[in-house]
């Protein structure tokens, strides 16, 4: 992995972020608060699986637009 954990949970927290900026549902969403807690119960493995990166879509290209 060319990416450190913290370089992969602050692009997916600007991620979530993003995505909840105009279309946050209190009863569903987790606040960006809690998601960023989430995102550190997490491996690894699964933090680069949550970036829903493949051959078509790099991780490289994830990381470049949101890291």
């Amino acid at each position: 992995m060319n990416y450190t954990r913290e370089q992969l949970i602050d692009a997916l927290q600007r991620e979530y972020e993003y995505l909840i900026h105009d279309d946050y549902e209190p009863f569903e969403d987790m606040t960006a608060e809690e998601h960023f807690e989430w995102l550190h119960t997490l491996s690894d493995e699964d933090l680069i699986e949550g970036t829903c990166t493949d051959e078509i879509y790099s991780l490289k290209e994830y990381m470049n637009h949101w890291g």
